[in-house]
């Protein structure tokens, strides 16, 4: 899969004064007056979401940063971080769809070249374009969990495949990538599974 680890946008204090009106710096103080990390996400989006009125990338890159630069950690000592999303829905059997995942050959029509894949608890996945991970639940025409290790990222995110039959020969995809620790990364990898998501509708439908 090909990704360009790019944010959207610099994720500094002049890029969000010129986009939200304060700087990283002033979110974070208005923030710790309103009860710091421990008001928790939702809370913390909504009120700039809501009140605000913060673009929602900007809403996301501030709740998370803010929580980096507070010092907040996860049981594993790491940033919870990004979480990034993408669906798609493909005219094609559960089957099918899920055999596009399982396969290396059919890997190698939409997620990359050189496809070596071990679907299995504990079996591992590569390919050309440095994709590799480590399977950790796979139930065949459920879901998919692995570790994403590619030398490029930041060890340690976690993606999710949810597989759903929607009948008449529908499957719904939802890809959740989670602990995703840059904004750069987020972006790159939301748009990455997006455009792999459309080359395996295209694949599967064409």
């Amino acid at each position: 899969m090909q990704v360009k680890l790019e944010s959207q946008s610099p994720v500094n204090d002049q890029a969000a004064k010129a986009a939200t009106g304060k700087t990283l710096k002033e979110w974070f103080e208005a923030l710790d007056q309103r009860g710091g990390p421990a008001q928790g996400r939702r809370a913390i989006n909504d009120w700039l979401f809501g009140e605000c009125k913060v673009d929602p990338w900007w809403c996301s890159t501030i709740n998370i940063e803010y929580e980096a630069a507070r010092g907040v950690v996860e049981k594993d000592k790491r940033p919870k971080g990004y979480t990034i999303c993408a669906t798609k829905t493909i005219a094609a059997p559960l089957e099918l769809v899920y055999n596009a995942w399982s396969d290396p050959k059919q890997l190698d029509k939409w997620f990359g070249a050189k496809n070596k894949a071990d679907v299995k608890d504990g079996g591992t996945f590569s390919n050309a374009d440095g994709d590799q991970g480590t399977y950790k639940r796979v139930r065949a025409n459920k879901d998919l969990r692995f570790l994403w290790e590619g030398a490029s990222y930041t060890p340690g995110s976690i993606v999710d495949v949810v597989f759903q039959d929607k009948g008449k020969g529908k499957t719904y995809v939802q890809i959740t990538h989670d602990r995703i620790q840059t904004r750069a990364e987020a972006d790159g990898l939301r748009a990455g599974w997006g455009e792999a998501l459309d080359k395996l509708k295209a694949q599967l439908e064409g």
